[in-house]
C-alpha cells in the first residue's frame, strides 16, 4: 500500500463510511486537532518522565487514535466494528488525577504555563486538547457525539495539567502563579 493516494489532490477526504468531505470539514478539524494533540503527546512521552506516566501516556494515545477513528466515521453507516469510548476510560483518568493531587500542594491560584520544558510540554498538550474539545463540541450541535468521548476529553485536558503540576514538583520546580 502506497502512502499517497492522490485522492486528495482536489481538497477532499475520505471519512470511514466513505464519504467524500472538503478538507476543510468541522470533522476534519476535529480528528485533525486529535491527531495533533497525539503527537504533542508523543513529545511529552520523548522527555524526562517516570515510566508510570510514561505507560499512562501511551494508553492515551490509544484512546486518542479511538477518538479520531470516532470522528472520522461520518454519518453512513459502517460494517467493521469501531472502537469506543466508555466511562472506564474517564474514571481511569479520574483516578490518576486523584492520585496525583493527593500528592501536590493545594491549588490557590491560575499557573502560568512552563517553567521547565517537560512542564511546558504538558500545558501544551492541555491546551491543544482543548481546542479540540471545543471542535467536538461544534460538531455535536450537528452530529451526535458520544457523551464519553467528551467526557474523556474534558477530563484529559484537566489530566495535563494535573501532570504539569506533578511533574513541576517532582523536579522541584517553583510554579509561577498568576498575577493580575
Amino acid at each position: 500500500m502506497k502512502i499517497y493516494t492522490k485522492t486528495g489532490d482536489k481538497g477532499t477526504t475520505s471519512l470511514l463510511s466513505g464519504e467524500r468531505v472538503p478538507k476543510y470539514h468541522e470533522r476534519i478539524e476535529a480528528y485533525g486537532t486529535i491527531d495533533e494533540l497525539n503527537s504533542f503527546v508523543g513529545l511529552l512521552r520523548s522527555a524526562d518522565i517516570k515510566k508510570e506516566d510514561n505507560e499512562f501516556l501511551i494508553k492515551i494515545q490509544h484512546h486518542l487514535f479511538n477518538i479520531g477513528s470516532l470522528l472520522a466515521l461520518g454519518d453512513k453507516e459502517v460494517k467493521f466494528k469501531m472502537p469506543e469510548i466508555t466511562e472506564n476510560e474517564i474514571l481511569e483518568i479520574e483516578q490518576a488525577m486523584d492520585k496525583m493531587d493527593n500528592n501536590l500542594p493545594k491549588l490557590k491560584s491560575f499557573v502560568l504555563p512552563g517553567g521547565e520544558q517537560t512542564v511546558a510540554y504538558c500545558h501544551v498538550c492541555r491546551s491543544i486538547c482543548r481546542r479540540a474539545e471545543r471542535l467536538i463540541i461544534k460538531l455535536n450541535t450537528e452530529n451526535k457525539i458520544n457523551k464519553h468521548l467528551l467526557q474523556y476529553i474534558n477530563r484529559l485536558s484537566d489530566y495535563f495539567f494535573m501532570l504539569s503540576r506533578k511533574i513541576a514538583h517532582e523536579k522541584d520546580f517553583e510554579e509561577i502563579k498568576w498575577e493580575m
